[in-house]
């Protein structure tokens, strides 16, 4: 979009990468760079998107495409797009906002939310404000107290879905974060003050709305809340490490309803999550933020869906930037797609409003590219329309 001297306003952003260059442009660079930034080299990062370019969909016409329908039903759920908004922690570090913002924004385009065990807004605040499909993500603490807390919290609030993070056993090696000094909650340091005092409304809003913490934790734990540490650090010392599949089962009995997976990337991993009971996998690499060199989902998608996907529903997570993407992964045979930064640079760029005209924006491109396709439903979309390059 050219310098940062030129004048740049949400109308301008037309496109996931607009977004991206709007919330550079407003977030000091320590937050920025905690969005944007991925593991070691950020391979994974970038294959996440560019496997997509690896297809190409083959087109119908003359089939008649007055009237789409765009609407998929994952977890028992109806959702008016075949996209939802994955849960991402510390939301109220990128917009004062936070998870209401997007809360608000997925309700009105009728697709699923999901919160964070690391939220910044509480379950119980999220249960009353949205009557959409909703989903707690849980990272498995070493505090049991906590995880019980954080079960019975999200089912008293009536989240429709407990999704169990996998790929966050050990913290990343995000050296973005390492080289900025990025902390939860924020921390002065000399390095960082120049950034911080170069945006003053982010500031200004961060030093006069309401206290940042960490509602799901703050009982429990006061690292991310009262005490700085990095995500890294705080999944390498506050996360259990000896979790298991055992583990996991007991937990799907103790939620007793919609359980999910959050990601899985192997065949043998997903026949697994069936046989504890799961209703859904999101097969996804946390963003590239994990495993760098790790495999990107939709290069994933098919043997992973040819294996479980007639038993539970299988969820593509990662890369997307654009409704073809989605298409993409619709015809490899994903229920539906999720992820995060595809609405966090817009929660960075202009709150509510911002997340209300990504989504939309995801919505008008899917609509389009459905009718140049020649389909009008989503369960129309099927690998005929894929072609591989070599």
């Amino acid at each position: 979009m050219g310098s940062d001297r030129c004048v740049m306003k949400l109308s301008n952003c037309h496109n996931f990468q607009d977004f991206r260059e709007l919330a550079r442009r407003r977030l000091p660079s320590p937050i920025f760079h905690y969005i944007d930034g991925a593991a070691d080299d950020e391979i994974t990062h970038r294959r996440n998107t560019l496997a997509y370019d690896d297809v190409d969909l083959v087109p119908s016409v003359l089939t008649g495409v007055e009237n789409v329908d765009l609407s998929t039903t994952i977890f028992g759920r109806k959702i008016e797009l075949p996209l939802y908004c994955a849960p991402t922690a510390l939301q109220r570090l990128f917009h004062y906002e936070g998870e209401r913002a997007v809360a608000k924004a997925a309700q009105k385009y009728r697709t699923m939310f999901g919160v964070s065990s690391l939220g910044t807004v509480s379950v119980e605040e999220i249960g009353t404000m949205i009557d959409t499909p909703k989903m707690f993500q849980f990272y498995f603490h070493k505090d049991r107290g906590l995880n019980n807390s954080m079960i019975e919290r999200a089912k008293a609030a009536k989240f429709d879905v407990l999704a169990l993070t996998v790929d966050t056993i050990t913290g990343g090696n995000r050296e973005r974060d390492l080289r900025t000094g990025f902390t939860s909650p924020p921390k002065l340091t000399l390095s960082s003050l120049f950034s911080f005092a170069s945006k003053p409304m982010w500031t200004i809003n961060y030093l006069t709305k309401p206290k940042f913490e960490l509602p799901q934790l703050q009982d429990y734990v006061a690292e991310g809340t009262n005490i700085a540490i990095s995500i890294g650090e705080y999944f390498s010392t506050m996360l259990d490490q000896s979790v298991n599949w055992n583990d996991a089962e007991k937990l799907c009995s103790q939620w007793n309803g919609h359980f999910a997976l959050k990601g899985i990337m192997s065949v043998e991993d997903a026949k697994k999550a069936v046989d504890i009971g799961c209703t859904g996998i999101m097969v996804s690499n946390h963003g590239g933020r994990q495993l760098d060199g790790a495999r990107a989902p939709f290069d994933q998608l098919a043997e992973i869906v040819d294996a479980v996907g007639d038993k539970i529903d299988v969820i593509c997570e990662g890369g997307i930037q654009r409704g073809t993407h989605i298409l993409k992964a619709l015809s490899m045979g994903a229920k539906a797609c999720s992820g995060g930064r595809l609405y966090l640079y817009a929660l960075a760029a202009a709150g509510q409003v911002g997340v209300e005209r990504a989504l939309n924006q995801y919505r008008t491109e899917l609509e389009r590219d459905m009718k140049l396709m020649g389909c009008t439903s989503i369960d129309q979309l099927n690998r005929s329309n894929l072609r591989f390059r070599n």
